[in-house]
């Protein structure tokens, strides 16, 4: 399981201008089954993804591919996470 940081960067006032080409990579990550949650970073400072994929290399890959990433609006961070303890409602995640 990953974490997935996408806060804004240097380039954040052009965010309107990649905002459809966004929106249409993260239903991609849902639709293809890797993202499992994807929201804002409060207050206003970015978003964040909750992913399973095969691989760090596959998700950076995903991730590389994020018109905002590729337009410097935001800079991700991939956090790598294995659950020990997981409550009955989230066991996917456990893998």
């Amino acid at each position: 399981m990953f974490v997935v940081l996408l806060k804004f960067s240097d380039n954040k006032s052009r965010a309107a201008d990649f905002m459809q080409g966004h929106n249409e990579w993260i239903k991609r990550g849902i639709d293809d089954g890797k993202f499992l949650l994807v929201g804002s970073i409060q207050p206003a400072q970015g978003g964040a993804i909750i992913a399973l994929d095969s691989s760090l290399e596959a998700l950076q890959e995903r991730v590389n591919a994020d018109p905002f990433v590729v337009e410097n609006v935001v800079k991700a961070e991939i956090i790598a996470i294995t659950p020990g303890k997981v409550d009955p409602r989230l066991a996917v995640l456990a893998g």
